[in-house]
Parts: C-alpha cells; sequence; structure tokens
C-alpha cells in the first residue's frame, strides 16, 4: 500500500488531494505510465509524511489489517479497489491518497487478481494472480505435498514389512526370510 498524504488546512487541502488525484489518473491514462511509478513519483514530491515519501509513498508491502496508526488508511487499504489511486481520505493527519498495490486474503472484493503488475510493454498497468515468478500456485504445492506424503507412507509400509519377516526369523517363527 501507497499513500500520499497532504496538509488539512480548511477546503483547500482536500480541493489540492483532488487535483492531485486527477493529475495523477491523466497522467497514466495519458502516457500509459505504470500507475505505482506515477504514484511514487508524486509521493516523493507532495507527501508531508518524509518518512513514506522517500519510499514513493510505500506504507508496506502485505501489511496486516490493523498495522497503519491511522484507522481511516487502515480501512481503506482494505476497502479501495487494487490497482486505482483513492481517495482523498479525511484523518487527524490530513487528507491522504491511497493506491493498493498487493492484497492477500480478500477473494470477494479482489478474486483472484491480487497484485498490480507493469505491462508487459513495461508501461501500462494489468491485475495479476498472487503467484510470481519462481513461487508456486496452490495446485502445485497441494501437488507437491501429496507426492511427498504418498512416498513416506511407501516407505513406512516396505519398511514395517522388513521389520516383521526379521522379527518373525528371530522369534523362530520363520524359517528363512525371502530374501535370503
Amino acid at each position: 500500500t501507497h499513500h500520499i498524504l497532504l496538509p488539512k488546512t480548511s477546503a483547500e487541502g482536500y480541493e489540492a488531494a483532488l487535483l492531485l488525484k486527477q493529475k495523477i489518473r491523466n497522467k497514466v491514462n495519458d502516457r500509459n505510465a505504470f500507475v505505482v511509478d506515477v504514484f511514487s513519483s508524486a509521493a516523493k514530491k507532495f507527501s508531508i509524511d518524509l518518512e513514506t515519501a522517500e519510499r514513493g509513498g510505500l506504507i508496506g508491502e502485505l501489511v496486516p489489517q490493523g498495522y497503519s496508526i491511522c484507522p481511516e488508511l487502515d480501512r481503506a487499504s482494505f476497502e479501495v479497489p487494487l490497482g486505482e489511486v483513492s481517495g482523498p481520505i479525511e484523518s487527524k493527519y490530513g487528507y491522504h491518497l491511497v493506491l493498493v498495490c498487493e492484497r492477500i486474503n480478500c477473494p470477494k472484493l479482489d478474486g483472484t487478481l491480487t497484485r498490480v503488475i507493469r505491462g508487459e510493454d513495461g508501461l501500462g498497468t494489468m491485475l495479476a494472480p498472487s503467484t510470481a515468478e519462481g513461487q508456486k500456485s496452490m495446485g502445485q504445492t497441494v501437488l507437491e505435498v501429496s507426492m511427498q506424503q504418498i512416498g513416506f507412507w511407501i516407505v513406512i509400509f516396505l519398511a514395517g514389512g522388513v521389520l516383521a519377516e526379521m522379527s518373525a526369523k528371530a522369534a523362530g517363527i520363520l524359517d528363512t526370510v525371502p530374501w535370503e
């Protein structure tokens, strides 16, 4: 989640936040630019939250609900549409513009598209499933765990059989074990 904090100076602060939001949207639409790049640039330039401004307005990646000290911003992180500049949201700190770039465990809100990625041309913005390169999908993980479990139980079954035969020979119940 990224945010831009603007000062609360009467009605002008709200209007300035609306104007900045529209400028960001215009740059994204007119230039087919990546929304995160445009938003981060604006955050560095305009946000009065100096700690997050130097990181392009980044509050955190995949932060849990309750992470933000500002309840309005925290709520917005789990309510606003993914990849859209939202706000202004008023808090005791000022007016916030919010951009949620990735969110998990919100299937009713996001469906299977859980993150914002750069378009294939290096520009533009797309929504994508949560599996990034190098990560396994849920189906792949389930298959892998299932195969591990099957292998484990086959080894246990064979080891148990061998152990039972050796015990029977030691007790004198069997004269010879099959492999002798």
